[in-house]
């Protein structure tokens, strides 16, 4: 997560009708997000989501992404690959370079002039950004919460279960998949993350839905 980097933005925007709500997504709740929070010290709102309800609402495949929502309670923008910056790390072969330096303007933009930015988008528009359910990913959803259901109830075996249904339900959502690897030694990041990212790159897909900000 990018707490700190969000911290600072937050200070920089330093308006009273701006609110920046930051939702760790991970069963293992407060143990594992918390000292991420703490560290950072951020003094906007923080959320743990253990069942990864925002993703399911929003259809999100991945994190980080993000929905501006004015005062009105519409959502104006929804995107996915929303890092506060532009992130570089390795040497040759091995360098990784991911984020991007646009979105952070972007943010500032519109808390800066509202409707009037050009970074807001109509209804319409807004809806054809989200990516739609199927029957199977809403079926996915709910495997996967049931797996976290037994899991937090010492049941392995039937929460591996569901969380093998849920990745099959919904073999695109990257959410799915880094959250098992948050339980090995590798990690939500390691060798297996790398290379399925790798492959989305030999594969020509989308890893996220493009920024369309200049």
């Amino acid at each position: 997560m990018d707490v700190p980097v969000w911290q600072r933005l937050y200070e920089e925007i330093n308006d009273p009708d701006f609110a920046l709500i930051c939702v760790a997504e991970d069963t293992g709740g407060e143990a594992v997000a918390g000292p991420i929070f703490d560290a950072a010290n951020p003094t906007y709102v923080q959320v743990i989501d253990t069942d990864h309800i925002i993703s399911s609402a929003f259809n999100f495949v991945n994190v980080p992404s993000a929905a501006w929502i004015d005062e009105d309670g519409r959502i104006v923008r929804i995107d996915e690959g929303t890092y506060s910056k532009l992130h570089e790390f390795g040497e040759g072969d091995e360098a990784i370079s991911f984020g991007t330096d646009v979105y952070s303007p972007a943010v500032k933009d519109w808390v800066a002039k509202g409707a009037d930015s050009e970074h807001v988008k109509t209804a319409s528009d807004v809806t054809a950004d989200i990516r739609q359910h199927t029957a199977d990913q809403q079926k996915a959803d709910a495997a996967f919460r049931l797996g976290n259901f037994f899991r937090a109830h010492g049941k392995s075996d039937e929460a591996e279960r569901y969380w093998q249904l849920a990745q099959q339900l919904n073999p695109d959502s990257v959410n799915f998949i880094r959250q098992n690897l948050t339980l090995s030694e590798e990690g939500s990041a390691g060798e297996t993350f790398r290379t399925m990212m790798a492959k989305y790159v030999s594969e020509g897909r989308d890893y996220y839905r493009p920024l369309d900000i200049d």
